[in-house]
């Protein structure tokens, strides 16, 4: 996937964000906390992971 169509792909997932923020401010944040709150269980799970990993010696 060249550049262009990088950045054309951004603009439209960045204009769509608009859009869902503007006609439905509630569900958008509800769909980001859900995103960030995987975010963070996967990042606990590494952790969790590399400290058993290191501990079992």
């Amino acid at each position: 996937m060249g550049p262009k169509a990088k950045k054309i792909i951004l603009i439209l997932v960045g204009a769509f964000f608009i859009y869902a923020i503007f006609t439905s401010p509630d569900k958008a944040a509800g769909i980001v906390s859900n995103i960030w709150g995987v975010l963070v269980d996967g990042f606990n799970a590494i952790l969790t992971f590399f400290d058993t990993l290191l501990n079992n010696n």
